[in-house]
């Protein structure tokens, strides 16, 4: 069994914190203001209780230290977070007013960049304290926010590969012919716990036509001798992601679905190749689409190339037309092109992607030709 990682430290979070702010103030705006989410527990380690109506928010203003304001009744609980140590609580009890408590954090005005999944009631009650502030979406003010990993998140999001790829292994010994996509999904996500995941966040299996559908919810349909079978999956490990997809086959494959499938494998093949520092995001996604549409399968691949994972299965960067973000060493994303016949079949494969010093490197690394299963 791999070695549990090394813990994230106080100051770990401090160094996110501070970088957070600082980024904040070099793009022209006041401060951070994270809710509990994704973002909260990057920057802070701290995982309040399920989100409620009671104000929860991590302010960041360069320059000054970050403070956490909490329901008193949660303030125990924050207290012991990872990083509370670097933070100053403040707390409120029921019957004060929130956001009067927290405007003075904010300063007399300035424009903030505010987490993504802010209750909107909580921003509101902002907007009335500070009538002179305004906010911007955290993702548009500063997409990198979290896209550049450290050693120990790597080594994090390595682990997580490494014990998706050991469930695919095993998943192809089992039999697929007869049996329903919702078993395959059951045997999927039992196998990702079984290796070490907390959290499945899905496992999307595509037989036959469900194939064609990327995002297709594992049914009630009984795969058959020749269907060609998408199998998509991942969750969180030690609190970070795994995301990989393989396609199968029960039995040999159609000539046209052999075809189909090394089309794929060399556009698959073709984005990687294409990441290094300072690429831009696009160059990935125009790198994979070139082969598909070389091959006259262009409109059947429907959707962007890749995406960041991290803390969270899906997050920037993105690599899509139009993202001109240059690759950074510590950035991880998705590579996962597809070619989607309707009626028919889909294929996709997919690996997870680090920028190094001077290229790429894989963290899935199960064989990429088609698999055959029974």
């Amino acid at each position: 069994m791999a070695n549990p990682p090394v813990p994230f430290t106080a100051e770990d979070y401090r160094a996110r914190m501070s970088r957070a702010a600082r980024a904040a103030d070099e793009a022209g705006l006041a401060g951070v203001l994270v809710a509990p989410g994704p973002d909260l527990v990057h920057l802070t380690g701290y995982r309040p209780p399920a989100a409620t109506e009671r104000l929860t928010l991590l302010v960041l203003v360069a320059g000054r230290d970050p403070v956490l304001v909490v329901p008193a009744l949660e303030a125990p609980d924050a207290a012991k977070a990872v990083g509370a140590p670097v933070l100053t609580l403040r707390d409120w009890t029921d019957g004060r007013d929130p956001y009067a408590l927290t405007a003075p954090l904010l300063g007399a005005s300035g424009r903030f960049a505010v987490s993504d999944n802010t209750w909107a009631m909580h921003l509101l009650g902002l907007q009335r304290a500070l009538p002179s502030s305004s906010y911007v979406a955290l993702t548009d003010a500063l997409p990198m926010l979290r896209a550049v990993k450290d050693a120990h998140e790597l080594e994090r999001l390595a682990a997580a590969g490494a014990a998706a790829d050991a469930t695919y292994e095993e998943i192809v010994k089992l039999r697929f012919a007869g049996r329903k996509e919702t078993e395959v999904a059951r045997d999927l996500a039992s196998l990702l716990r079984q290796f070490g995941h907390s959290q499945v966040d899905f496992t999307v299996v595509g037989s036959g036509p469900n194939g064609a559908n990327p995002h297709h919810e594992a049914g009630d349909r009984t795969i058959g001798h020749g269907d060609m079978v998408v199998l998509d999956f991942g969750g969180l490990m030690e609190g970070y992601g795994s995301d990989t997809t393989r396609t199968v086959h029960v039995g040999e494959p159609a000539p046209a679905e052999q075809h189909i499938h090394d089309v794929v494998r060399e556009a698959q093949e073709a984005g990687v190749a294409s990441v290094r520092p300072g690429v831009a995001c696009q160059e990935v996604d125009r790198a994979a689409r070139a082969i598909i549409e070389e091959a006259g399968y262009g409109d059947l691949f429907i959707h962007r190339t890749g995406h960041g994972i991290g803390v969270t299965t899906h997050e920037p960067p993105y690599m899509i037309e139009g993202e001109e973000q240059p690759l950074v060493p510590g950035m991880c994303f998705s590579v996962e092109p597809g070619i989607y016949l309707p009626g028919r079949f889909g294929v996709r494969i997919e690996d997870i992607v680090t920028v190094t010093e001077d290229g790429g490197r894989r963290l899935n690394n199960t064989r990429r030709e088609m698999a055959l299963v029974e």
